[in-house]
């Protein structure tokens, strides 16, 4: 059980996402293999807008626990989902003997009509976690946002909702990726005088190319410190110097936050296992 790995160490853990398309399949085997052999905590597998991909992920996840013998940590979002659709889901999981999940609200999908979003059987990520303590035996996991959640008009109340999260059942919570160490330090800071005792694993991201600053921004609402936007600046025009550049930029996040007891630090792998390889050796 994921849960008691945080008892026990300082967690390493990776994000990966299944294909689009069914005959990307056997290079996503490859990814996981190559991801599976640098021996990480656990993995967890994302899931399309409304669920869109629900499919896909629990094979992927259903690969990584056991084929590769690694906990899997499956994404399930409820913007789109109906109870039904939960239900469908959660008996799938467990046919696949996979007993972890990342509950989250999820994006609202682009074709999604105002009368379908505001008649949702679920509103928030909250919800939908005590529902699945009701009907499942599912292990949960959080999300949280160092600099809160860009919808959420305040720290204070995306603060009071993580704490609901907490009460409904979550065992754990992994960050939104985040660049700036002292915003994670101050969030973590302020979470456990809200009375929030849940483990916190530090999302990273790998910023490889100038296009995902862009992308990452829209996205996450993460801010860019001037370190990260220097070297995009100095390096932009040069692929592989972005690259090591932004390879050990991670790798110095992933440092210090381990010096500052990390509870567990969740790589955004974006698939690419050599990117993960070359950290894990670093932090060795």
């Amino acid at each position: 059980m994921i849960t008691d790995l945080f008892k026990q160490k300082k967690t390493l853990s990776f994000e990966v996402f299944p294909p689009k398309k069914d005959g990307e399949f056997e290079a996503a085997f490859e990814v996981l293999d190559a991801l599976g052999s640098l021996q990480p905590d656990f993995i967890s597998v994302t899931y399309g807008a409304g669920g869109s991909r629900s499919k896909k992920t629990v094979e992927i996840a259903s690969y990584i626990q056991n084929t590769l013998h690694i906990d899997a940590l499956a994404h399930m979002t409820c913007v789109g989902s109906r109870k039904e659709d939960l239900l469908s889901v959660c008996e799938e999981l467990a046919r696949n003997n996979i007993s972890h999940v990342l509950a989250l609200r999820g994006d609202r999908p682009k074709d999604m009509t105002d009368e379908q979003f505001e008649s949702r059987d679920f509103a928030h990520a909250n919800d939908m976690m005590v529902f699945l303590k009701e009907h499942s035996n599912l292990h949960l996991a959080g999300a949280c946002y160092p600099e809160k959640h860009f919808e959420c008009f305040s720290m204070e109340s995306d603060l009071q909702n993580l704490k609901r999260k907490q009460e409904a059942g979550a065992e754990f919570l992994i960050t939104q990726l985040f660049f700036d160490n002292d915003a994670f330090y101050a969030f973590r800071e302020k979470a456990a005088a809200k009375g929030i005792t849940l483990p916190i694993c530090a999302g990273i991201m790998p910023i490889t190319t100038p296009k995902q600053i862009g992308t990452t921004i829209s996205l996450s609402g993460s801010s860019i410190p001037k370190a990260l936007s220097d070297i995009v600046a100095a390096y932009g025009d040069n692929p592989q110097d972005m690259r090591k550049a932004g390879i050990d930029y991670a790798i110095r996040q992933i440092r210090d936050l381990q010096q500052n007891q990390a509870d567990g630090i969740h790589i955004y792998t974006m698939n690419k296992p050599e990117t993960a390889a070359e950290i894990v050796k670093a932090l060795q």
